[in-house]
């Protein structure tokens, strides 16, 4: 969504400036133009030629003296796809809701008609003042988008709500924006990550998934205006817009997903759930003087297959076959055994795939399509693929 836009990277006089160099490195690594404004406070707190340094041209400061054009502001305005500020101190918000023209940024605010996502960051008794309240709602309802700051540690070692939002959330902000919406009305619930299941008060099986894939899906999913849900064994950052409900058991999963699935247009069951679990886990720890202990186990619930036949009619129902060996055959039965729409497989012994890795090469599996192969890249771009098929389903439905 990123790829050969121009974005105006706006960043003002705050503690939080300094992220503003890991937004434009992402902005630039999605394949985005950044353009950078600094204000005079902004420059208290980071040095220009360190911007200017990573981003795709130099800092512009200044709304007079510009050797390219006696009228930067207009230009630069024009010429966005889109405009970022971050962070946004309480008074660019202020000007902004105003409409002074106060100095390039503020300027250029006011001369485009490119959608623009503020991200504030402030002390948390600054954010709670009546006067910011009034700003930011006056501006969500002239269609700003504001990526609202989040619980941390803030300058001077307070702690409170006011932290500047992570930079991949901004990221995913901006992507959203200048997405497709090609999801946008259609509600989807994903599951991440591998479940715990216990033996003990300490152990655990569990397995190796990390949850990345399943996060990069709801990811990709709330960028082009989906309504997200995500059911997580995992402690990732949550993404942009999207709903963590976190979970530890198979049968905690169950019953997420069960209550999730009924009112949700879309089920992608990305989790690597256990296939057993101890019949009784002790609730102490076991002690290694007693000796190695009989665990007798037990199936765990197949979410998946109870999640198929319950399906109702125009629900989509994705599942995830992580296999060693016979690959297409093993991911075609599950796909017809669970009465799925489509299902992802991938070779988890091949290397650099799967499980850990921020990289997969998958095979899209689908009952009236032929298998479509996803070469190794990155998760996000699996996810992309998953989505776009997905959006096929749901059109043909």
């Amino acid at each position: 969504m990123l790829e050969g836009k121009r974005i105006v990277l706006g960043v003002t006089g705050g503690i939080a400036a300094y992220k503003a160099v890991e937004v434009s490195r992402r902005l630039i690594d999605a394949g985005a133009h950044v353009v950078p404004i600094m204000t005079a406070g902004a420059q208290k707190f980071l040095g220009t030629a360190t911007l200017s340094a990573l981003a795709s041209e130099p800092v512009q400061t200044e709304l007079w003296n510009n050797a390219t054009t006696p009228i930067p502001h207009t230009k630069i305005g024009q010429n966005a796809d889109l405009i970022v500020v971050a962070p946004a101190t309480a008074r660019l918000i202020a000007a902004y809701r105003m409409g002074l023209s106060t100095d390039l940024l503020t300027n250029t605010l006011l001369a485009t008609r490119a959608p623009v996502v503020v991200c504030p960051a402030m002390h948390a008794e600054m954010w709670e003042h009546p006067s910011v309240v009034e700003n930011i709602a006056v501006l969500r309802e002239r269609g700003v988008h504001i990526v609202e700051p989040t619980e941390g540690r803030l300058a001077g070692g307070d702690i409170g709500k006011g932290r500047l939002a992570d930079p991949a959330s901004i990221v995913e902000a901006a992507a959203r924006v200048l997405g497709p919406n090609d999801m946008e009305g259609t509600s989807i619930v994903v599951s991440a990550g591998g479940t715990r299941e216990p033996i003990d008060a300490v152990r655990v099986i569990a397995n190796r998934s990390s949850g990345k894939q399943g996060y990069a899906i709801a990811a990709e999913a709330a960028s082009r205006g989906a309504s997200v849900t995500l059911v997580s064994t995992a402690s990732l950052p949550a993404p942009y817009g999207v709903k963590v409900l976190q979970v530890e058991t198979a049968a905690e999963m169950k019953v997420q997903m069960e209550r999730t699935a009924a009112d949700h247009d879309i089920i992608v069951m990305a989790a690597a759930v256990a296939d057993f679990r101890p019949v009784k886990p002790a609730g102490g720890k076991l002690k290694k003087h007693a000796g190695p202990p009989e665990i007798t186990l037990e199936p765990t619930p197949d979410i998946l297959a109870e999640l198929g036949s319950a399906k109702r009619e125009g629900q989509i129902i994705v599942g995830f076959a992580a296999e060693t060996d016979d690959l297409l055959s093993n991911a075609s039965k599950k796909l017809s055994a669970k009465k799925l729409d489509l299902i992802i497989a991938n070779d988890v012994s091949a290397s650099r795939v799967g499980f850990g890795h921020d990289t997969n090469a998958v095979t899209l599996v689908r009952p009236d399509a032929e298998p479509v192969e996803i070469d190794l890249a990155s998760k996000r771009d699996v996810a992309r693929a998953v989505i776009d098929v997905i959006v096929t389903i749901r059109n043909r439905h």
